[in-house]
């Protein structure tokens, strides 16, 4: 697994914008709709082949029937920085590899781009939500390599949970950018900004 982008969640997208631009200082690029999943974005391009999304369920689409991705059904209070996502070249391997249930593959697409993220059937993934959500992307080119430069690079992220030593076990992941410690759920991001060391939480 890599680590892949970050997303913010909020009550609605401009929240979640607004959360990002007043943290970091920069300002977002435009995103789109995810049709699958009612839900849509705009978008932060990082250094290091990452990127960072504001996300929340667009107010246009009716009730989908099926729980939506990134638990946001069930989103409500101030924007937060809610989920971290790491890609796989193989993502139905890494499942099955898996000792925790974090969902299974659907295919996905917005605009030119097309992937494959695993999302549980509650949308909700493991340890409160701060297991990462898989995914494989199906593009030769992804948003990272896309996005215009912002002058943000990720320096960590850290992921605080009551069972830090379990999530980390189940975790096939190096790369010394992630932090998982012992506290209470939440996850927070150290940014190197235009304007200087910043936190997203």
């Amino acid at each position: 697994m890599l680590l892949d982008h970050l997303a913010v969640a909020g009550e609605t997208l401009e929240a979640a914008v607004a959360h990002v631009e007043e943290t970091l200082g920069v300002k977002m690029a435009s995103g789109g709709q995810h049709a699958h999943f009612g839900t849509h974005n705009q978008l932060l391009g990082l250094a290091d082949g990452l990127y960072l999304e504001a996300i929340s369920i667009d107010p246009a689409v009716d009730d989908l029937g099926y729980a939506r991705w990134f638990d946001l059904d069930r989103f409500c209070g101030a924007p937060r920085l809610g989920n971290w996502i790491c890609r796989s070249e193989d993502l139905v391997g890494e499942l099955a590899q898996l000792d925790v249930e974090a969902g299974q593959p659907v295919s996905l697409q917005r605009g030119d781009l097309s992937w494959r993220m695993a999302v549980p059937e509650n949308g909700v993934l493991p340890f409160d939500d701060l297991f990462p959500a898989l995914m494989q992307w199906d593009v030769a080119k992804t948003p990272a390599e896309l996005l215009p430069a912002s002058g943000c690079r990720l320096r960590q992220l850290i992921v605080r949970h009551p069972q830090a030593q379990a999530l980390a076990a189940t975790i096939a992941l190096d790369d010394d950018r992630v932090k998982i410690e012992q506290g209470r759920a939440e996850l927070a991001a150290v940014l190197d900004t235009p304007h200087g060391e910043r936190v997203l939480t």
